[in-house]
């Protein structure tokens, strides 16, 4: 049995590339692994197709822990601790050191000031390794048309319920969209759409009309398709992009706002099968039950820890903190830490701040990306990356040239690692300008982790409609208000129902 994410020999290969990413020499690492007869990592799978040798297995473990030694220059720029990331984003005051530990902290712990009012321009600083990086200026809002962007969000009709149904419904549409493509390349993304004639995408992918043998030479993804193509769709079946939406609202429940990391961790061990994590939350749940603690579960041996994990699991803390983007990226961060660090926090962040303003019914999708934004270090990578999503988007017409560019920076980075999916999700939601069809399609169409982009734009375009009667019938009917789930006591709820529970933890304080 190959066990995916979590064998030494498969996440030593992972573990080098995340190092050049950082800044650190794996050259020797990788030499010492190569002589060794070592594999690169997987390029599309969790495993190797076959186990290594005792001697191999046992060095892998050991580059490992070489590997995490190395300093990164990019630190000072980086940070986790939450201190840090409160002084990277410039906020007066300091928060309880029992903010993010083990301890329970207060109700609302200070997280990252946000300034609704500001907008990305690109000024230049020096960053670690040479070149430059660009950070934030703060300017009168503006949209990406040159319009003032303050004052022109919709109404919300239907109010808090009503938005957050959207934004259940909308979550499993654009997972549901991105789920029969998910680990295929952008071109075999487009040659699919285009030959049953949904491109510019436009609607549920589908096999009618593809050739055979393009459908041969780029496959569906082989356990989503029975459920996702337009001919099958019956309910939203089980995803990682939906289920973890369902603990946090569970943590919630049992916990409230003030919930610490160790809860999260305490919830995971009882509530979520261990098969039902990937990456960074897999290596996260095998450093739980080594008897690690928070953080050590999210460096030990974790080349996932930048990925995009946290990311899908931040909508909730949005939802559940309308108008207070702060509180929102602060349980964002007792959420994400418990796997990941740096860059892939700040994607958590961002999604949890941005979520939190368009949840108020008043913020149109610019804003709410100015206000995510705000929560991230500016001289980090993800931040930079945000930022030149947001610029490309607002400045080219075509959204294929848009993803080309994204493509062409990014496209080194690995294709579940949180910079170029945040990236992505941010230029799509800026392209799309509050369509909630656009926006859906163009997330998806981008490529990547196409069902956890989708289903991320998805949430933040659906919340900002005001109510799932907004959301086209085409994407909502087939859902027939049910989901599908391996989370306790949540197996075949609707999204109305869903949106009831999402605003009672909405109201507690």
């Amino acid at each position: 049995m190959r066990l995916t994410w979590a064998q030494p020999e498969d996440l030593v290969g992972h573990e080098l590339r995340q190092a050049a990413e950082d800044g650190r020499d794996p050259g020797p690492a990788r030499r010492a692994w190569v002589a060794a007869g070592g594999h690169p990592a997987p390029e599309r799978a969790g495993a190797s197709p076959t186990p290594a040798p005792p001697h191999l297995r046992a060095l892998a473990a050991r580059l490992l822990d070489e590997l995490a030694r190395l300093p990164s220059p990019w630190a000072a720029y980086e940070p986790t601790a939450w201190e840090a990331i409160v002084a990277a984003c410039s906020t007066a005051g300091s928060p309880s050191p029992a903010a993010a530990g083990p301890a329970r902290p207060q109700a609302t712990p200070p997280g990252p000031e946000v300034h609704t009012a500001a907008r990305t321009e690109v000024h230049t600083t020096a960053r670690p390794g040479g070149g430059t990086a660009v950070r934030p200026k703060a300017h009168a809002a503006a949209g990406p048309g040159g319009g003032t962007a303050a004052g022109a969000g919709r109404s919300g009709g239907g109010g808090l319920r009503g938005r957050l149904e959207a934004a259940w419904v909308g979550r499993a549409v654009g997972c549901l969209l991105g789920k029969p493509v998910e680990k295929l390349p952008l071109e075999g993304i487009r040659a699919l759409a285009r030959a049953a004639g949904n491109w510019p995408l436009g609607d549920w992918f589908t096999a009618r009309g593809v050739p055979p043998d393009l459908l041969a030479a780029h496959p569906w993804n082989r356990r989503s398709a029975p459920t996702s193509l337009a001919e099958n769709i019956d309910g939203m079946p089980e995803d990682d992009d939906l289920n973890y939406p369902l603990l946090g609202l569970l943590l919630l429940q049992r916990h409230g706002k003030a919930f610490t990391t160790a809860d999260v961790a305490r919830l995971w061990l009882d509530e979520l099968p261990a098969g039902r994590t990937f990456t960074a939350e897999r290596v996260a749940y095998r450093n739980l039950l080594l008897g690690l603690e928070p953080p050590a579960t999210a460096t030990h041996h974790n080349p996932f820890r930048e990925w995009i994990g946290a990311l899908i699991r931040a909508d909730v803390h949005g939802w559940t903190n309308p108008g207070d983007p702060a509180a929102a990226a602060a349980q964002a961060y007792r959420d994400a830490v418990l796997t990941h660090t740096g860059n892939g926090v700040y994607a958590a962040l961002f999604v949890a701040a941005a979520t939190a303003e368009a949840a108020t019914g008043r913020a149109d999708v610019h804003t709410a990306l100015r206000t995510g934004l705000a929560a991230v270090p500016p001289r980090s990578r993800l931040a930079e990356a945000v930022r030149f999503g947001i610029r490309t988007a607002a400045d080219e017409a075509d959204f294929d040239v848009v993803v080309d560019r994204l493509h062409g920076r990014y496209g080194h980075y690995h294709w579940v690692h949180a910079v170029p999916n945040t990236a992505l999700i941010a230029a799509a939601l800026t392209h799309a300008d509050g369509d909630f069809t656009h926006s859906v399609c163009r997330a998806v169409s981008g490529g990547w982790d196409t069902d956890s982009n989708g289903a991320t734009a998805g949430a933040l375009a659906g919340l900002l409609t005001g109510s799932p009667d907004r959301i086209p019938h085409r994407w909502t009917a087939p859902l027939k208000n049910r989901l599908a789930t391996t989370v306790p006591g949540f197996d075949g709820i609707g999204f109305d129902t869903l949106a009831h529970l999402t605003a009672q933890e909405a109201a507690r304080s």
